[in-house]
């Protein structure tokens, strides 16, 4: 079983061979996840979305399906703090909280961006780990453990603190060549070295459900370590060739390639290219784009009367719309109105302001096209290599004008889907963890002959 937590919505998702050797999959619970504000901050209910994957778990149960093991994954860089005694130090604050705002020039102050970036390899955005701590040192000094999202959320399940590697290595925190905490970049900043436990590596087998777990949801069953950061387990399933360029498209764009060596050079830091942890040795070097979010949020501010499917419709029947922004610009992270943030930076530029949900979805559609364009020519430019093909993956496979933009763009030729690409990659890990699968070749080759 994956537990696939997204910043907008989860889902659970069955996985198991059939008869005839391929690939079957079944979605068993599927809720929607958003931040909420307690006081001035926004923060994860997480306590919701346990209760969320115990009900999942407990439809299982009284579907008489006990899996073999479950694991979770989820989006990147946002953490919960412990004390000794387990209990939670302060609120699970979202990336998409103001707060670290300042927090860049101050971790700057004490190793400097070039410095940083050879050492970590993480591209700079002002909501990785390594600025988040910065604003809640006094916490992290209170702290005897720091666990990411789906390190906290198997913590809940299982009893057992574990640091899984693809996930701390968007902490900013990791030394990009051995895979382990930077503990001199740590002594550099002032955190405490303790609370930063030794790494676990995607297919560990974590342990069994807490016996209360096991009581409510119905079953025992095993706890398996995936690539718990959704990116990594979504570049395991998708059908990569060497020559093929992956976009892991959601809330998130994560566009980018798999290297087996990390690529730390000055033009990769220049272009904000980042090294984040893959499975069995490799590298996702990719760049981290608005993505979907963008839609999500004018459809909530539009007051959700079209469906996203109404929406590209509209957007089809503005072909002559042509006015794009940068969607990599900060403003667009957490606006408070991101119609408004759209309608201001082209207007900014001198170009047609959308007055239109199809021209405003129209605008971000071919934004995020030109940006998977202009990110392309970088990794060329950077890897020195030609790429042949885009892979897109994920939920955000399904968007065909998008897709059309994006090989308009491009000039490559595109391969669509999986959709459930993350949730497949955490499948494939667990299965090859359990002996059933080779390795990550052999799960490719699993997924592609499989009708999903």
């Amino acid at each position: 079983m994956a537990v696939d937590v997204g910043a907008s919505s989860g889902r659970l998702i069955l996985g198991k061979r059939n008869d005839t050797g391929t690939l079957d999959i079944e979605e068993v619970h599927r809720f929607a996840n958003r931040s909420v504000m307690r006081g001035s901050r926004q923060c994860w209910d997480l306590d919701r979305i346990l209760e969320e994957i115990l009900v999942g778990m407990r439809k299982c149960a009284h579907r008489g399906i006990v899996p073999v093991s479950v694991g979770i994954d989820a989006w990147g860089v946002d953490f919960v703090l412990l004390d000794a005694e387990g209990r939670v130090i302060g609120d699970s604050v979202s990336y998409r909280d103001t707060r670290t705002q300042f927090a860049p020039a101050d971790v700057h102050s004490c190793v400097s961006e070039s410095v940083l970036y050879a050492r970590t390899g993480i591209q700079q955005q002002s909501i990785n780990t390594i600025y988040q701590l910065w604003t809640v040192r006094e916490q992290l000094d209170k702290a005897d453990a720091i666990l990411m999202v789906p390190d906290y959320l198997h913590y809940l399940l299982t009893g057992v603190m574990a640091n899984e590697y693809t996930e701390a290595s968007t902490t900013g925190l990791l030394n990009v060549t051995t895979r382990t905490w930077d503990r001199e970049l740590l002594d550099d900043l002032g955190y405490p070295q303790h609370p930063f436990t030794a790494l676990r590596m995607p297919g560990d087998k974590l342990g069994n459900l807490k016996p209360q777990i096991a009581d409510r949801v119905g079953f025992q069953c095993l706890v398996v370590l995936p690539a718990t950061h959704d990116t990594s387990s979504a570049v395991v399933a998708a059908p990569l060739k060497d020559d093929s360029i992956y976009v892991s498209s959601g809330t998130w764009s994560l566009l980018g390639v798999e290297n087996t060596v990390p690529i730390t050079s000055e033009a990769s830091r220049l272009r904000n290219l980042t090294n984040e942890g893959g499975a069995q040795g490799r590298y996702c070097f990719l760049k981290n784009i608005a993505g979907l979010w963008m839609v999500q949020e004018t459809r909530r501010e539009l007051g959700s009367t079209h469906s996203f499917g109404d929406l590209n419709l509209l957007a089809e029947d503005e072909p002559d719309f042509v006015s794009t922004v940068d969607v990599t610009d900060p403003r667009f992270l957490s606006p408070v109105s991101m119609t408004e943030a759209i309608r201001q930076a082209c207007m900014e530029t001198g170009q047609r302001v959308p007055d239109t949900p199809g021209k405003l979805v129209r605008c971000i559609l071919q934004s995020l096209a030109k940006s998977y364009s202009q990110t392309i020519e970088e990794l060329v430019e950077v890897t020195g290599r030609s790429f042949g093909g885009v892979c897109i993956v994920g939920g955000g496979s399904k968007n065909g004008l998008l897709n059309r933009l994006t090989a308009e763009e491009s000039g490559l030729d595109m391969t669509v889907g999986p959709a459930e690409a993350t949730a497949l990659g955490n499948v494939a890990l667990q299965m090859i963890a359990d002996g059933a699968v080779e390795d990550i070749e052999a799960a490719r080759t699993l997924i592609a002959s499989s009708s999903l």
